[in-house]
Parts: C-alpha cells; sequence; structure tokens
C-alpha cells in the first residue's frame, strides 16, 4: 500500500513508523506543513520534538509539500490519514474534499465552536466540507510512544464505509499493532473525546490524594457520561464497553504518559492553567474539548456533571477543592450506565 500520513507530531510520526516497519508492505509518506521540522527528520530520521530517543524505520519518506498541493501528494495513495490536531481537521478536510482515497483521521475531540456554532466532531466536520469521501476514524487506547517503540496495542478502526475499515486494518495491522474492525463512527469519536475531558478530572482527583475508591468511582462514573452522551448522537451502547471507550478512557485517565491526565495533576498542585499547558510541549485536547462536551450535552438534555466540573475549572470558576466538593454534594441518585439502545 501507498499511505500518506499527514502531520508529524507524536501520533503521526508512530503510526508511519509502525507502518513502515512492515518490511515489503507498505510505502509510506510522513508529510508536515514545517519544511524545516522535515529537513530535520530526513537527516536525522529522528522526531527529537516529540518522540527523543526513537529511531524511524529507513525506508519512512517525508515531505513537505506545500498544501496547496497535497492533492497532487495524495493521487496515487492507497490510504490518507490526517494526524493533525482537531483544531486543523477542517482544512485539512477541505483540501483532501476530491480525494479517491480512503481518508481517516487520528485527531479525538471536538472542534471548538465558531460564532455561537456547536462544536462538531470529526465525522459532522467531513460531512460539512468533504461529503464525497469514503471516511473514517483509526481511535483506542494508545500512547504514541509505545506504538513508536513497537509494544503491544490494540486499535479500532471505525467507518460506515467497509473499504475504509479495510484498508486502515490492511496498512497498520501487525503483530504488535492489532486492528479491530467497527460501523459505529460516532460511537468511536464520542469516546476519543469525551475521555480526554474525564482524564483531567481523574487527574485532579489523584493529585489532590483523593484514594483509589475515588478514582475509580471517577472513571466508571465518567464512563456513565460517555455513554449518555454517545447515545444522544446516536452511537452504538457497546461501542463505549470497546477500546475507544472503556479502553481509551482507563488508559487516558490512569497512565502518566497521558497529557490530559497531567494537566489535572498539575492544576491539583496550584499551578494556573497556563503553567500547566506550557509544560506540554504537545496539544491536551481536553483543554479545548471540555466547553463543547458540556454544551453539547446540554443541548441534547444529556446530564454531566463531571465534564461540567472540569469546564469550570479551567474556567477557573472552581478550585480543585470545590470541584470535587460539588461532585460529591450531589444528590443521591440510582446508579444506570444508560446501556439501553
Amino acid at each position: 500500500m501507498k499511505i500518506i500520513v499527514l502531520g508529524a507530531g507524536a501520533w503521526g510520526t508512530a503510526l508511519a513508523a509502525s507502518a513502515s516497519s512492515q518490511p515489503g508492505r507498505h510505502a509510506v509518506t510522513l508529510w508536515a506543513r514545517d519544511a524545516g521540522q522535515v529537513g530535520l527528520l530526513q537527516m536525522r530520521h529522528e522526531n527529537q520534538r516529540y518522540l527523543p530517543g526513537v529511531r524511524l524505520p529507513p525506508a519512512l519518506a517525508f515531505s513537505a509539500a506545500p498544501l496547496e498541493e497535497l492533492k497532487g501528494l495524495t493521487a496515487d495513495a492507497d490510504l490518507v490519514v490526517v494526524a493533525t490536531p482537531m483544531a486543523a481537521l477542517r482544512t485539512m478536510l477541505t483540501v483532501l474534499a476530491s480525494c479517491v482515497a480512503p481518508v481517516a483521521w487520528v485527531c479525538k475531540g471536538f472542534e471548538a465552536p465558531v460564532a455561537g456554532d456547536i462544536g462538531l466532531l470529526g465525522h459532522e466536520i467531513q460531512a460539512q466540507v468533504s461529503p464525497g469521501l469514503q471516511a473514517g476514524v483509526l481511535s483506542g487506547p494508545s500512547f504514541a510512544l509505545e506504538v513508536a517503540r513497537g509494544q503491544p496495542t490494540a486499535l479500532v478502526a471505525a467507518s460506515a464505509h467497509e473499504s475504509v475499515r479495510q484498508a486502515l486494518v490492511d496498512a497498520f495491522h501487525s503483530p504488535m499493532l492489532r486492528v479491530y474492525a467497527s460501523d459505529d463512527m460516532v460511537g468511536v469519536e464520542v469516546g476519543g473525546a469525551v475521555k480526554n475531558v474525564l482524564a483531567i478530572a481523574t487527574g485532579l482527583c489523584d493529585g489532590l490524594g483523593l484514594g483509589l475508591n475515588a478514582r475509580a468511582a471517577l472513571i466508571t462514573r465518567g464512563l456513565a457520561e460517555m455513554t449518555r452522551l454517545g447515545l444522544a448522537l446516536g452511537a452504538q451502547a457497546t461501542t463505549f464497553m470497546g477500546l475507544s471507550g472503556l479502553g481509551d478512557l482507563v488508559l487516558t485517565a490512569t497512565g502518566d504518559l497521558s497529557r490530559n491526565r497531567q494537566v489535572g495533576l498539575a492544576l491539583a498542585q496550584g499551578q494556573t492553567l497556563a503553567q500547566a499547558t506550557a509544560k506540554l510541549g504537545h496539544v491536551a485536547e481536553g483543554v479545548y474539548s471540555a466547553r463543547t462536551v458540556v454544551q453539547r450535552a446540554a443541548h441534547l438534555g444529556v446530564q454531566m456533571p463531571i465534564a461540567q466540573a472540569v469546564m469550570a475549572l479551567l474556567d477557573g470558576l472552581l478550585t480543585p477543592q470545590q470541584a470535587v466538593a460539588d461532585l460529591m454534594g450531589r444528590e443521591p441518585t440510582v446508579e444506570q450506565l444508560d446501556l439501553a439502545t
């Protein structure tokens, strides 16, 4: 297969390296907007900014073609993967609107609302700007560093089109990277977006030293919030028990490689949001998605108290201690995971 990966951050680089490391199977090109970054990648065969110490496969090619030339770069591709942050997905899908190859994205989150509009998920953006694409999403519990190192990982390829699901499986399935197929694109995207917000809450919980009981309760009730929102948006309930729901939530909420968890830990230590994010050097999508998650939930009449507390914390309206007190002070209710379709 000829695979083009657009975006040379940690995740784009890791996926390109994984596909390129399968000898004789794929010709992979990793694209970046910054020609200087591409020059360093070509010279060092290492992404020192995002994946320091990871040697990239010799067969991996690089490109810094201008954005307007991406149509030519992807003309004879078998698969195009968009690995930019969520904020750039609309631009990339607009450029790729006439692409004949399957297109999938790996960014997780909601687009920031513009001019009072409701922030959108990736499949909703694609329906607006490139409705003719054969499109999908690749998601699941995965830290880029571990994928780049060839450590065992499982992902889910979701699309309404069987050809897209198969292209993603053919591109990335390997002895160390299992790829499962799903037709529930909505559920996979909701899981990938909401887990980032919940990971901030779990980092806060751990940073305040509230204990393992509190962490378990927070993750479980967070899963209920994620499921409620997903069902309201048309997702399948069982998706949230799988890799892109429970799996990604557990990883991002408890793994110290999680940028969103690190934000919560930093806020618990008294740092400002600006201080917490400045230290990361990467995008923490939960910071940008929290408001949209809460807004989409309110629009649909879905209760998401944990996400709401995270948004208030990020806005400076609550201290970490107040956020915990508000959640613990809610009225008793019946436990319900909302798994009915």
